[in-house]
Order: structure tokens, then sequence, then C-alpha cells
């Protein structure tokens, strides 16, 4: 086998990886080790930061199928890596019989198949795959799932469940018997435990983790530097922050695994058959209310000619318990236990899967993050520039060979600041506390930054943008195929006994849990219109019975007719026919895919049964008698669905009279719901919540695009859009209905045109986005600008994925609606979006909005439930104002880092510049004055400059997203060039002062003993000598004027409005740097002997301190001016520049905006097709093809 090979696992999934076999190296492994001694450690920290050296360094390559290690690396745009150890898990000491071939079978690959009948399987596979006579099995553990050699795929692969590729016919025949204790312990040593462990580590291996973190080792090769060379008291300070920040992250990181390990420990043991389950509860994938679960159909008895139907959990979900699934109530058949079959354990069931994905995040990938570490090589380059230096200055100053190697080395540690990635983290920090305020959670501070990027938010609908709850607005019945006028009040005695009101009352999932009706929100409306009282049978009167109970409804009596009798003596005579209840015999619960549930019921003292059906108007429709169903019926619909209105229809019919109770329990499906009688229409109405239409109008000021994706029909979807204002009035509305191919046709689009446009002159107030418009006109003389919006359901949304991918990013370039979203839709949306450049936000409710939460750039729940456990934010309020108050936080947090990085940065070359002209007379700065600047002024400036709030509104304009664009660079440029130039003219003109003379202890620039400027610092110098050389005029001059730059440049770089508020109402911020400027400017002038001696200030002549101030006052004007002029004139020059170049946008959104202006075919006009090539390309290419 070629040993150089690289295969591919998990192809085609969001976890795909390239797979490389090697095998340990001896004599590699020797090297490294003495690598290692000889680096004292430090090879081995790199090896450990890097798993593609440490494999590549220790191993050799070898062929996948023999090798002992393998080298995994992610397909994604992070290309990260990792490495796993191959083990072996041995047959011989298992109960299995004839271990040798259920070795066969599993490194075959068909552990997967389970069958249960084992010695005639594994005859077939000895067979089969008789190549094979291992007794062991290869595999390796990565994110907690395991992969096992596949002599079939010649690759590893995962272990499946019953849930990909066996049949229902499969799961009753051959799956329903139970496991032998062979085939038990076979799949408990395959599967492994029936568990989702979430192991919290150990404090001491997550301290351990934590330390050996790069930005901890740094700082640990400083503080042996400063140590070294005598500097205890900064070491010691930087110690102790170090300690603090350590003990905070562990704090922290061990909450959230505690936290995450509580919540998935959670183990229950059931007996199912007829299951009332609460999919709310901690993970799962429906919404927050009880939901039916019934047996599995099987297609040998139930349904003909189904025998071959797969099984899958999404089609299926009906019949289905997820794990996190509370089972609330049961009813079974007395005496008759009920079989469940498990389909997928651990880590690969839908509550494990999200585990995993919380457990091993993807990394946030930021520009701001990517630029900062690029502008740290650029540090370490100025650094490299003065380590040469200061080497060359001191071998020509023949220094000793041991102070050069400290001094060069601190060279380092001054250029780049170990304190730079806890700054970095002071404006998320206080970001994140200012969202807690109000009432906004976070999982994922780093997210706050990128929340700052958004240009684009999807919303889900339902509970999102509209109330949670639907609304009853009224009915509309049908007599002799005819609609009636629309009917608000439906609890009344004129309906109480029609079968309109029968159905309403009957075609539901409800139930009582502990006395109160549960179930789904729309049915309970409907049931609370009419009414009627619900009744179910208890455990014992079940058990008095060979059968269920039937649920009966009835009215209460004040809706029946009041009948007076004739005497006392014939009252209970005259009541019994009085008494009208329905019982429900049999429901067909809800399918999504069919759109349509049904009961089977009958009316007390009937001898028929009659069948009741609701659903989609659409398919009920089309399930009834055509005779019955009104001629305008699409019509009404459609008036119903442009106003927003959620419509449901009704069907009902009489059962044959031999149809028996027992018949109808073994009855197929669609043996009930054929042949109907078409009853009406109940119209539903989601109200928009009140705040929604002002935030999406604050959004769309800012340039924030919108965008509804929804489980929810695609008019009503369209019409919701139109009343919050997401889609104006003037705007036309483009419906792509995509089909896939069939009967050898190829897939096709067909475009059409919502509805007519409002001909508008006047723009709205709402302002479209900053991207080129193209004008969608009908005519030349049609001039007015129409902006178009695509909207397209699920199904369509899935064609286009696949048959045009090269019309995706036209088609999100202005899709706003999205309908009939399934939850994995969503999330390929949220991916496709981010395709084009957009920095996605998601806002939404449900459990089936986690995965575009989670993988959205800025995702954000309403929900306290399972959907917050996967969203970075999570609102306590259910209200979509939390997204422009995140967005605000997000760019005040975006530009306080920008302000912190630049900061930092200035705070090293300015540091940098002191020590590197200190260093030419062969001194630098003191202890206690590296002390003063790093801790008193600029910690103190950091984490103070770093609380300005957010402001108060959004606008248009974004901040920038890297620390690369040419405005940040030539400010942070400019004021190194200002900052450099005026300490060198303090360094060098402090030499021409008629006074200077290269200081010693004995130096009298003060020139009298009895003057007040000259006190007792001039004793302190006569009696201590200074073997650092600390103490002279230059470092006094240097130290002073390099103070007051900290803190000039702080000023400078506190920029405020339009993210952030002023920096004058940072009250904290502006105290301190009032009180570090009243102190440094009294010391300067008026000196005080202690301080002068703690901070080794020599004397100076008062005309100096004069001189330096006037200098100082100078920087600061220049500073400060040349900063204003950067912001603006900065963008205009730069604008001028880039027009000149015409340069092509950076954003792939934008690019394409261009594109389209120019292009004749876009947007496509109405009634027209577009196909896909007959010859399926890899691009997806197609042609348009008007239909005439």
């Amino acid at each position: 086998m070629d040993k150089e090979e690289r295969k591919t696992i998990n192809q085609g999934q969001e976890d795909e990886m390239e797979i490389y076999g090697y095998n340990l190296c001896r004599w590699k492994l020797a090297i490294v080790s003495l690598g290692v001694v000889c680096t004292g450690g430090f090879l081995l920290l790199l090896l450990y930061w890097m798993p593609e050296w440490r494999v590549k360094a220790t191993c050799i390559r070898a062929a996948i199928k023999d090798c002992e290690v393998v080298l995994l690396r992610t397909t994604d745009e992070f290309r990260m890596w990792f490495c796993a150890k191959i083990r072996l898990l041995s047959l011989e000491t298992h109960p299995f019989s004839s271990p040798k071939s259920m070795a066969n079978k599993v490194s075959n690959g068909h552990a997967v198949l389970l069958n249960e009948n084992l010695a005639e399987e594994n005859r077939h596979e000895i067979s089969k795959y008789s190549q094979t006579q291992s007794e062991q099995i290869r595999y390796f553990t990565h994110h907690s799932v395991k992969y096992f050699w596949n002599d079939t795929l010649h690759n590893f692969d995962f272990l499946r469940g019953l849930d990909e590729g066996v049949s229902c016919t499969s799961i009753y025949e051959k799956h329903s018997a139970g496991l032998t204790k062979g085939m038990h312990a076979y799949r408990k040593l395959l599967y492994g435990v029936n568990e989702i462990s979430v192991k919290v580590p150990s404090v001491f291996k997550l301290l351990i983790k934590e330390v050996l973190n790069p930005f901890y080792i740094f700082q640990l090769f400083s503080v042996i530097l400063w140590c070294t060379d005598e500097y205890y008291y900064y070491a010691l300070a930087i110690v102790i922050m170090s300690i603090v920040s350590v003990l905070s992250s562990l704090y922290s990181i061990r909450k959230q695994y505690v936290m995450l390990h509580d919540m998935v420990a959670t183990h229950s043991t059931v007996r199912v058959s007829v299951c009332r389950v609460n999919e709310g509860k901690y993970f799962s994938l429906g919404e927050s209310v009880p939901v039916t679960k019934t047996n599995l159909p099987n297609p040998s008895v139930d349904i003909k000619g189904m025998e071959d139907e797969l099984y899958s959990p999404e089609i299926h979900k009906r019949h289905t318990l997820f794990c996190g699934t509370a089972v609330i109530q049961t009813r079974f058949y007395t005496g008759e236990l009920v079989k469940a079959i498990v389909v997928r354990t651990g880590f690969s069931t839908s509550k494990g899967q999200l585990v995993r994905s919380i457990l091993y995040p993807k990394p946030t990938d930021f520009k701001l993050y990517r630029d900062a570490y690029l502008f740290l090589l650029c540090l370490v380059a100025v650094a490299g520039i003065g380590f040469i230096y200061t080497i060359i200055n001191s071998i020509l100053n023949e220094v000793e060979a041991g102070v050069i190697i400290i001094e060069s080395l601190d060279i380092i540690t001054i250029t780049v600041p170990p304190a730079l990635p806890a700054a970095m983290t002071a404006g998320i920090v206080y970001a994140q506390r200012r969202l807690k305020k109000i009432g906004i959670f976070c999982i994922s501070p780093q997210r706050i930054n990128i929340c700052g990027q958004l240009n684009l938010v999807c919303f889900d609908k339902t509970g999102t943008l509209t109330e949670d709850g639907l609304d009853l607005w009224g009915i509309q019945r049908v007599e002799n195929a005819c609609f009636l006028l629309p009917e608000e009040n439906v609890c009344n005695e004129m309906l109480v006994k029609s079968q309109f009101v029968a159905c309403m009352a009957t075609c539901h999932s409800l139930t009582k849990i502990e006395g109160v009706l549960s179930g789904d929100p729309l049915d309970l409306k409907m049931f609370e219109a009419i009414g009627w009282i619900l009744e179910e049978a208890t455990e014992e009167e079940t058990a008095l019975h060979n059968r269920i109970m039937p649920t009966v409804v009835r009215p209460p009596k004040q809706l029946l007719p009041e009948s007076t009798p004739a005497g006392d003596q014939e009252m209970e005579l005259f009541e019994l026919p009085a008494i009208y209840e329905i019982g429900i015999v049999r429901q067909f619960p809800f399918s999504s895919a069919l759109q349509r549930m049904s009961v089977v019921a009958r009316v007390l003292g009937d001898k028929k049964m009659d069948a009741y059906m609701k659903g989609a108007p659409e398919v009920i429709a089309s399930l009834c008698k055509p005779e019955t169903v009104p001629v305008d019926f699409e019509k009404v619909l459609e008036d119903y669905t442009k106003q927003g209105f959620r419509v449901i229809a009704l069907a009902h019919r009489k059962l044959e009279s031999k149809l028996t109770w027992h018949k109808v329990q073994n009855i197929s499906r669609d043996a009930i719901e054929n042949n109907m009688d078409f009853m009406g229409l109940i119209i539903m109405q989601n109200k928009l919540k009140q705040e929604t239409p002002a935030v999406l109008e604050d959004l769309h000021k800012a340039n924030i695009r919108t965008v509804m994706v929804t489980g929810d029909n695609m008019l009503t979807a369209v019409s919701v859009a139109r009343d919050c204002g997401m889609i104006l009035p003037q705007d036309k509305v483009i419906i792509a209905e995509a089909l896939p191919p069939k009967d050898g046709k190829v897939a096709k689009i067909n475009w059409h045109y919502a509805d007519t446009i409002t001909q508008c002159s006047n723009s709205s107030a709402i302002e479209s986005e900053a991207i080129p418009i193209k004008l969608a006109q009908d005519s030349l003389e049609d001039l007015q600008v129409t902006r178009y919006h695509f909207a397209m359901n699920g199904k369509s949304f899935s064609v286009i994925l696949e048959h045009f991918q090269d019309l995706v990013p036209k088609l999100m370039l202005h899709g706003t609606v999205f309908a009939r979203m399934a939850p994995d839709q969503k999330t390929q949306l949220v991916e496709a979006l981010q395709n084009v450049d957009y920095f996605v936000g998601m806002c939404g409710d449900g459990a089936n909005d986690c995965g575009a939460l989670k993988r959205a750039h800025g995702g954000i729940s309403l929900s306290e439930l399972e959907a917050s456990v996967a969203s970075p934010f999570t609102s306590k309020t259910p209200s979509i104002s939390c997204v422009p108050n995140l967005i605000r936080e997000g760019r005040a947090a975006l530009m306080t880092s920008f302000c912190v990085f630049k900061f930092m940065a200035l705070y090293s070359i300015i540091q940098y510049s002191s020590v590197t002209l200190l260093y030419s007379v062969l001194s630098n700065l003191g202890d206690f004055q590296f002390l003063f600047i790093d801790l008193a002024i600029i910690l103190v400036v950091v984490f103070t400059m770093s609380l300005n709030p957010a402001w108060k509104e959004l606008v248009a304009q974004r901040p920038p997203s890297g620390l690369l664009s040419g405005t940040l660079l030539f400010s942070v440029l400019s004021q190194i060039i200002i900052s450099f130039g005026f300490q060198s003219l303090g360094f060098f003109w402090v030499k021409q002062q008629p006074w200077y003379e290269v200081w010693h202890p004995h130096s009298d620039a003060c020139n009298t003993t009895g003057n007040l400027y000259w006190n007792s610092s001039h004793l302190y110098n006569q009696t201590e000598l200074d073997p650092h050389n600390i103490q002279n005029y230059e470092n006094t001059t240097v130290f002073f004027i390099s103070s007051f730059q900290y803190l000039i440049v702080a000023i400078a770089f506190s920029k405020g409005k339009p993210f952030r508020q002023p920096c004058y109402k940072n009250y904290l911020f502006v105290m301190s740097v009032i009180i570090l400027y009243v102190f440094i400017l009294f010391i300067m002038l008026y000196p005080v002997a202690s301080i002068d001696q703690v901070l080794q200030i020599v004397c100076v002549p008062y005309q100096w301190r004069i001189t330096m101030f006037i200098i100082v006052l100078i920087n600061a004007f220049v500073s400060i001016m040349v900063e204003e002029s950067v912001d603006h004139w900065g963008k205009c020059c730069l604008s001028c520049v880039l027009d000149c170049r015409k340069k092509i946008p950076k954003a792939k959104y934008m690019h394409l905006a261009q594109e389209l202006l120019v292009d004749p075919e876009w947007p496509p006009k109405p009634q027209t097709t577009t196909e896909a090539k007959a010859l399926v390309n890899e691009n997806g290419s197609c042609q348009i093809i008007t239909i005439t």
C-alpha cells in the first residue's frame, strides 16, 4: 500500500477530516529527546503546542491500515491538526461464538448491521471476507467518537446504529426479539456504555493545561529574566497578576464543565406504548410542548406495499423518543408490555451531537484576532532589531557577556508586553457585564467583538418576530360547496352539534397532565375557543378493560338546548338523550410530511363512526370530494395567507357501519383519509410583537439586512415580512419554486412574482442597504427604484443547493423569506450567507434553531431552554430588541479592542524607544520606574479606558474588522514617529545644556546647596553607588517625557462617537488620567526627596524642568491634532486612492452586487424557468429558458 496515502473521513459532513498514517521512529525519538534536554524543555513545549510537528518529528509515514498513530487535519478554513493513537480491541477474551468471524465482521464495517442471527451472519462474513483473519479490531477516538478500521472501505469509519439503512419491517422482524448475552456483550464492547459522558477535569489537569498556554510561558520567561536582572518588584507584580488570571480562568472553565455535566447527566428507565412526552425538557428536537408519540407502523401489517420503507428519525419523528425526552404520561394495553428499540446511543444521539459541539466548538475566525497575531509578529521583528542593536552596542562598549545576554533578552520582553492579552480582554469583560445588566447572558465572550461586525440578521418568525401563540380570528364554514360568511364566535348553541365543531373538539393531540389541559398551542387555542370539556380514562378504569378506554369530549351543559321534564319521576329518563358526548376511538397523529392529522370518533348513541381530518388547506382539499370544495377555494385561501393569517382546513365523513372498534384499531391511515367532505376553514392570527417593526427599522437604518427563516407557510411568511417592514410596500417579491429532477427531466426553478407592486415615487424612511441595488424594470419607462426580494421554501432551497450552486450567491444577496425550513436547512442557510462574506446573526427561540444559532457569528436565543445551550447569547426578555443592543455592545467592545491594542502597541514602542536610547549610554530604566509605568500608568489606563459604554443608537457606519486597515496603521505609525521624535529631542537636548556632565554621585546640576530643589536627594546621590547606571540626566529626562506620552496617546486613542460614549463620560478614566497627570507634573516641577529616591530620579535645574514641560505640551498638541486629522482626513484620502485604483470590494457580496448591475438576465423575469444542464456538472451550472 502507498505509504504516502491520504484519506478522508466523515466525507461531506461538517467534521470532514484528512487522515494520515504514521509509525513511531526510535531514532527520531532519540534526537527529539536530546533536543528537549538541550533546550531546557522548550522543544517539548513547542511540540505540545503543535500536534503536526510532534508527530512528524517523532514518527515516519506509514500505510493507514497498519499505522500506530493517525494525524488528522480538518478540511474547513481553519485547517486544524489533531493526532490520535491507534488502539486495539481484543475479542478473544469475550464470550462471543466464533471470535475470529466476529473480528472479521467488525473490521469489515459490518458492526452497523447488528443482526441477531449470529451464526448465519458469521458464516456469511467469513466466506465474503476470508482474507481478514485478525482477532483484534483497530480503532482510534477523536472528539468522543470511535473510528474503527473498515476493510471494505479501506478507511476508518464510525459505528452507525439502526437509524441508517434499516427498514421498518426489519425492526419488527429482526430486532424485536431482544438481545442474546453474546450480542449484548458484543455491542457493549463496541458501542460502549449508553451514556453521554462529560468528564469534569481535575483542577490539577486544568491548571497544567492553562499554565502551558504560550502566553503564560512567555510571562514565566520574562519573570525569570527580570529576577536575574534584579527587577524583583515588577516580577512579583506580574506573578501576582498571572496567578489571579489563572485562578479566575480555572474557576470559569471548571464551572462550565460542571454545569454541562449536570445538564447532561439525566437517566430514565421507561416502558412505553402510546406516550405523551414533553420534548422541551433538557435537549430535544421538538418545541417545548407535550407531543404524542405512537408505535412505529409495521409496513407488513398496516401498510401494504411499503415493506421496504427505511426507518428515519426525521421521517418517523412521531414514533421516536429522542435522548433527553421526559416521558410524562403513558397509556398501554393491560398486561401487554411494549418494546422499545434503541437506535442510537451516547454521542451518536441528537443530544450527544449537541453536547459534542459544545465540548469541541469550532474556533472563532475573526479578522481582528488574525491581525493581532500579525501585529505581534511585527513587534517581534522590532524587538529583533533592538536585540541586535543592544548586542552590538554592548560589545562596542566592552560590556560583560552576562549583562549583554540579559539586556538583549530584556528588550524582547519590553517590546512584546506580557499584559497584552489581559488588556485586550478587559473591554470584552466590561461589555459582558453591561449585557448582563440588560438581560443578555453570554457563554462565549469572544463572540461579543464579532457581533460588532454583524451586517445581516436572520430571524425565526413564530415566537420571535410574532407572538408565541396563535389567536383564533374566526372560522369560515362551507355549505353546499359554497363559503358562508366568516364567523367570529364558535362557542354558541347554533353550532354546538355541528360536524365543524365536532371536528375542532376531537381532531387534536391534547391530553390532561396533572389535571391541566396540555398540548400543541394551536390545538389548545382551537379547543378553548369552543369551550368544550375533555375527560380521559384513569389507569384504574383502563385496567378493568382489555383495551384503551377512549378519551371523551363534551360541551358544557349551558351550550346544550334546555328541555323541561314532564315531572320529577321522568327526570332521569328524559335527561339521558340530552347527554351529548363524543369518544375519540383512534388518532392518527399530525405528520409534518403529510401535513395533516385525523381521528376516528363516535357520538354517544350513534351506530356509525365519524372520521375527522384537519391540516394544510391544499392537502385537505385534495383528499376531499371535488364537488364539496368551493370553486373559489384557492382565491379565498390566498386572500387569507396574504394577510398573514394561518389557515387550517377541516374535513369529515361518515364511516361504514361495518367498521367495528377492533377493525378501526387495525385500519390503515390511507383508508380513512380519503373521499372526505370539505367543511371549511379555521383562521388563526399570529400577531406581531409590539417592538418588532421599530427594531427592524433601526436595523435597516444601520444598513443591517434582515432575513426571515421560518417553518411556516410561504405566503404567511411574506405577509408577516411586509407587515413588520422587512419587505417594503414598493418592493417586489420573487418566489423561487425549485423542482428536483424527475422522470428523466432535469431540475428547474420556476420564477413567480408574488403580487403587483404599488407604484411609489418616494422612497421609504427605511434606507436600503449600502450595496448597489439594480432597478427591477418591466419597461424602459418604469424607472423608479424598486428593490426585489427572493422567497423560497425549504424544499426549493435544498434543490437549489444541490443543482444550482452558481445561483446560490445571487439568491443569498437578495433572499429575504425562507419558509418551511427544517432545522438543518436553517443551518445550511446561515453557512450559505457566510460563504458570501456576510457576518450573520441568528435570533430564534426553539430547539429547531439550535444548529443555526450555533453556526452563526452571533446567535441569540430568546428561550432559556435547549436553544440557550447551543447559543452564544441568551436573552432573558423574549424580545428582538436584544439584537440591536447586542450589536451596539459588540461595536463598542470592538472599538475598545482597537483602542486598547493601539495603546498597548504605543506603550511597547514608547518603552522600547526609552530603553534603546538609554542603552546607548549604558543605562536603563530603574526597577521602580518600570513598576510605576507598568502598574500605576499602563494598567490603570488600560482598565479604565475600556469602560466607555456603547453609543445609544445604531449608526449606518460599521467599525473596521481588522487592525491592518490603512487609517489604523497610519494612526499608529504617526504616533510612533511623534513619540520617538520628542523622546529623542529631550534625550539629545539635555546633553547640550551648559550644566550637563556625565552624572556621578557628586554631580550638582542644581548648583546651590541651599536651593529648594536640591534638597536631600543630593545627599542620597553622594552616599550610594549605582552599579546599573540608572541615575543620570538622560534617564530622568526620558522617564518624565515618556510618562506623559503614555497618557497623551491614551487620550488620543480613546475614541467615542459613533460606537462608544465620549471619553469624558467615562468618569473613572477621566479621574485616573487627571490624578496621574497632576502627580507626574508635581514630582517633575516640585520634587519630593523620598519619591526621587524610590524612582532613582536625579536633580536637574528648574529651567530644564520647565523645558521638559513645554516639550510635553507640544507633544500632546501634535499627537491629538494628528489623530484628529487621521480620523477626519484619513478616510477621504483612502477613498480617493481607492477610487483612482477602482479597487474591487473585498466582501464577495459587494463584488457580486456590482456584477449584477450589468447582468441583463438578473433578476429573472416573471414566468420564466431556469433549468440545470442535463449533465450535472460539479459547479452546478444552469441556463435560463423563457416559457412562452
